[in-house]
């Protein structure tokens, strides 16, 4: 269906792939990861034939559909919802499916035919994404599709995907999307496209192990080549070894050397200030009544949270969560009713699009030392690379930085000076994984008290202790997890009402059974040859673990070879030795029989570490 081959692509001077390959064939389910500005974007450009490759090819096959969701902004055509999402339908056939998409990506019928111009950004990329999945093209190519989705549509959309009749790759850093659609991750590691089979979850074992094979190889290879560099500054100037010398700086010079294992991404391990301690009651709503209009959001609300909740609002988009979050920090007037903050209470309110109280003629760290409690410059920066301000990035002006840029360093100004009680509006957006769990480890020994919103399953299963469902104006709360949650609200059925549940089942479910609880016919020969397979992978693993010791115990006894024949070097090299004939003699003797075992063993190790290291090869590029 699309092939990339041998492509290398560079961008502002710095090389994105190398001579990297990837295959996406129909049916595929594929999740393209990698820090930002590793380049996935760059290659969505490429396939989209948007840029070319510096060398190489990029193949769609003849016939083949495309069709692509930008990340953030996509057209807005002078056309309704309903006109964008059947395009063009002289018969008007695909109306009627066009309805069903947009009610599941959470539009009322009311909303159908409103121009597009009205919509909010977040709005107008659901119609585009309704007419995608109208449209059906043979491969969607989707950049972080779930970032205006709300939970319950997020789980409508997952259940859509999971039948979708074309392939899909797509970008994302939502691990539990992630691991509930693709049945194959592409990582961009090492300028190549590394791919894993399975989810996401099975992604990260895969590469854990891979990992582990190349730090193996690569020790193994670095051995050999000590061993062979020390042969030759031994023996390259001796006679009856010259030509020994000359076949290993033949080898050395044919070595396909191994790249050295790249390091992780260093976490913060900086401890973030603790608030102040407030009262147990740390702020109640009664009677509250708050309105946009005619549009009546809440009436009559009561809520009362207490010190140290974690609490995330979840519901359908236009429930009221983000109303409730600026009720809650005191940033609307309300209608009627009363807000009482408790004994103590300090807010901190981090909004969707977040640029107030930045100062824009500061640079980047200026900006985040100027908090009331400031911290020593290595640890501003240290913070602020975590969450992708790296390098010079810390000396731009705030004044230049785009709406995600100023999101991430209002959150860092909250989490180095945090208050006693923080609202957070969906603080993920704008990261990528390395960021959210930079922020999940910042949150995790927090000792205040947080009402949060987010779609991201993984961030709300990692810091939410209880749960708000937000609908109609009314709140129905959970004292339990996320998970805990999905338990309680389960519901069945395949409408809108049981689509959040979907986000809790991405695990592999359990092997069929026919009628009465009778195995299938085959399961039993299934069963051998997986029993089969296990007992081959043990006797690999224990060839390996004897040729890793076989290794060990030679470079231990070459080790204490090479230090007696340095001890006995010293001693020919002393002149008192001399004075007695029989002991210069008797070393000379035992200085030939080390060097003698010293060549062996030394030839010995070359087999072995080369055995060795076929056991633990590097990873393959896609092809």
């Amino acid at each position: 269906m699309l092939t990339l081959s041998g492509v290398t692509k560079s961008f502002g001077g710095r090389v994105l792939f190398e001579d990297a390959g990837l295959q996406v064939n129909t049916g595929d389910r594929i999740g393209l990861i990698g820090p930002n500005g590793a380049g996935k974007s760059t290659l969505f450009s490429l396939l989209l034939s948007h840029d070319e490759p510096d060398e190489g090819r990029v193949v769609v096959q003849r016939g083949v559909r495309v069709g692509f969701l930008p990340q953030e902004t996509a057209a807005v055509a002078d056309t309704s919802v309903i006109g964008l999402a059947t395009g063009p339908d002289p018969d008007g056939r695909a109306e009627a499916g066009a309805k069903r998409i947009l009610a599941g990506l959470a539009f009322r019928g009311s909303d159908f035919d409103r121009p597009l111009a009205e919509l909010s950004g977040g709005w107008v990329m659901r119609a585009h994404l309704a007419r995608l999945l109208v449209e059906e093209p043979d491969l969607l190519l989707l950049d972080e599709p779930t970032n205006h989705l709300d939970l319950e549509t997020l789980g409508w959309f997952q259940n859509h995907l999971s039948s979708y009749p074309g392939a899909i790759l797509t970008i994302s850093h939502d691990r539990e999307f992630l691991n509930a659609i693709c049945r194959g991750i592409v990582e961009i590691r090492h300028r190549k496209l590394v791919r894993y089979n399975g989810n996401f979850d099975a992604c990260l074992e895969q590469k854990k192990a891979r990992e582990e094979q190349h730090l193996s190889a690569y020790r193994a290879q670095q051995r050999e080549i000590a061993h062979l560099e020390d042969f030759v500054r031994r023996f390259r100037a001796k006679a009856s070894k010259a030509a020994q010398a000359q076949e290993r700086i033949k080898r050395l010079e044919r070595m396909e050397r191994l790249d050295p294992p790249e390091a992780d991404e260093a976490t913060v391990s900086f401890r973030f200030p603790q608030p102040p301690r407030g009262g147990h009651r740390v702020i109640g709503l009664e009677g509250v009544k708050q309105a946009y209009g005619n549009h009546v959001v809440y009436d009559r609300l009561d809520l009362e949270i207490e010190r140290g909740q974690r609490t995330v609002l979840v519901g359908p988009n236009g429930a009221g969560k983000s109303t409730l979050l600026k009720i809650l920090a005191g940033q609307l007037p309300l209608e009627s009713g009363t807000r009482t903050p408790g004994h103590n209470c300090s807010i901190g309110y981090f909004a969707q699009h977040r640029a107030d109280g930045l100062d824009i003629h500061r640079t980047v760290l200026e900006e985040v030392q100027s908090i009331a409690r400031p911290v020593p410059e290595q640890t501003a920066r240290t913070v602020l690379g975590a969450f992708l301000f790296r390098g010079d990035a810390v000396f731009k002006p705030v004044g230049v930085l785009s709406g995600g840029e100023k999101s991430r360093l209002a959150l860092v100004k909250l989490l180095l000076d945090p208050p006693n009680f923080l609202l957070l509006d969906e603080p993920t957006t704008h990261l990528d994984m390395p960021s959210i769990d930079a922020l999940i480890r910042a949150l995790e020994p927090y000792e205040g008290t947080i009402v949060f919103v987010s779609h991201d399953v993984h961030f709300i299963r990692a810091l939410a202790t209880t749960v708000i469902h937000v609908q109609s104006g009314r709140l129905t709360p959970y004292a339990g997890g996320f998970d805990y949650y999905l338990e309680k609200s389960r519901v069945g059925g395949g409408g809108r009402e049981g689509t959040v549940a979907a986000l809790g089942n991405h695990q592999p479910e359990a092997a069929p059974q026919s009628a009465g609880g009778t195995e299938k016919p085959g399961m039993k020969e299934v069963r051998a040859m997986r029993r089969a397979e296990a007992e081959a992978r043990k006797a690999l693993a224990a060839e390996k673990r004897a040729r890793e010791q076989r290794v060990a115990a030679l470079e231990k006894e070459i080790h204490s070879l090479e230090a007696l024949q340095s001890e006995l070097t010293a001693r020919l090299e002393d002149p008192a030795t001399y004075d007695s004939p029989s002991l210069a003699m008797e070393t000379n003797r035992q200085l030939a029989g080390v060097a003698e075992t010293l060549e062996r063993l030394n030839v010995e190790w070359l087999e072995a570490a080369a055995a060795m290291q076929e056991t633990g090869d590097e990873p393959a590029a896609c092809t």
